[in-house]
């Protein structure tokens, strides 16, 4: 993760057990902690509402909105905040969690592991029309029947995940 020591400038920073940067010359310690996710399965109660991702990671394919949680926010906040970037549209404080799963979420040359939580909404009426997009992060909206959902054209596996696991919560 580091070339050298934040702390010394040691050359001699290690990386260990996958999840810490260690300094054996001054003892400095960082640790990569898993980053929290969310994502939200809008739900109409026939289809439900993927996005195209504009950029890498992922550029093209199929996604949840949501994002990262920022620091100070719990995964509500967070995943209404997103949508609300993302799609312009408030799911609300009515959430319901369904699923969590791992993720890998490679960016920049840094590869982030992240915890996923994922939540559902359903919006009876709800037309692609209905959101805007911001369009450097959204490259389009499609409302789709979530049982002929391909899963080589989701961008992530815990995205692939959580649509099985909203089709069995479902039922």
């Amino acid at each position: 993760m580091f070339r050298y020591c934040p702390d010394c400038s040691s050359q001699n920073i290690q990386f260990k057990e996958g999840k810490k940067s260690f300094c054996p010359d001054c003892g400095f310690t960082f640790y990569h902690n898993t980053a929290a996710a969310a994502g939200c399965v809008i739900s109409t109660g026939t289809e439900i509402a993927l996005l195209i991702r504009a950029k890498d990671p992922a550029k093209g394919k199929l996604d949840l909105p949501g994002g990262f949680i920022n620091p100070g926010e719990g995964a509500i906040e967070g995943l209404r905040r997103e949508c609300l970037e993302e799609i312009s549209w408030d799911p609300g404080p009515d959430l319901v969690l369904f699923a969590s799963f791992p993720n890998i979420y490679p960016y920049k040359n840094i590869t982030y592991n992240t915890c996923d939580l994922f939540f559902t909404i359903t919006a009876p009426g709800l037309k692609p029309g209905d959101f805007k997009l911001e369009e450097h992060e959204i490259g389009g909206v499609l409302f789709v029947n979530p049982f002929e959902i391909k899963q080589e054209d989701l961008a992530f596996d815990s995205t692939r995940r959580a649509i099985n696991a909203f089709l069995n919560f479902r039922k």
